[in-house]
């Protein structure tokens, strides 16, 4: 395993495990590496101290403590435009996770989704519910949604056999 320093292009560092240097720049040239922060995938290696194995036993030298084994790096998976009507949910702003401030990482993958929902998807807004059943009913192209609803029309559509989700609607990336 090889541990890299990272940057990406709006100068946000972070670090990553990779099972080795051509692991690392195959995925970086997929632009399968995002940053946590921003969801950038246009990252690169940052300038790093050396790593240098300290002998036991030598004056002003400590043993080396193993770093822990990664199976892989931190790399949000590719996100897929939803199947079934989404709608959103809760008020604009950050939100909070059950034990406080949402980790980056989180917060870049859910801003992510947000662009790929509202590029691949059409937003129908107040109408959500009511476009979901007449999708339902074969009277509307089925295609993927987003709006607002009601929790009690949510419930209803779930009811009623209709395939919805709920998602934290954070703030777009750029802004």
């Amino acid at each position: 395993m090889i541990h890299y320093q990272l940057r990406c292009d709006q100068e946000h560092s972070f670090d990553g495990w990779y099972k080795d240097s051509a692991a690392f720049e195959k995925l970086a040239a997929a632009r399968l590496v995002e940053c946590p922060v921003c969801g950038s995938d246009s990252v690169t290696r940052a300038l790093m101290a050396p790593a240098i194995a300290k002998t036991p036993g030598v004056k002003g030298r400590a043993e080396a403590t193993p770093l822990p084994p990664a199976e892989s790096a931190l790399v949000p998976a590719a996100t897929q435009p939803p199947a079934a009507p989404v709608a959103q949910g809760g008020p604009p702003g950050l939100p909070q996770a059950a034990a406080g401030p949402m980790p980056a990482q989180v917060l870049a993958l859910l801003q992510k989704m947000r662009a790929e929902i509202e590029r691949n998807c059409d937003y129908v807004g107040a109408d959500f519910a009511e476009e979901a059943r007449r999708m339902h009913r074969g009277e509307s192209e089925r295609r993927g949604i987003y709006g607002e609803t009601s929790e009690g029309d949510a419930e209803a559509l779930q009811d009623e056999g209709i395939e919805i989700a709920h998602l934290p609607w954070v703030p777009r990336a750029d802004g």
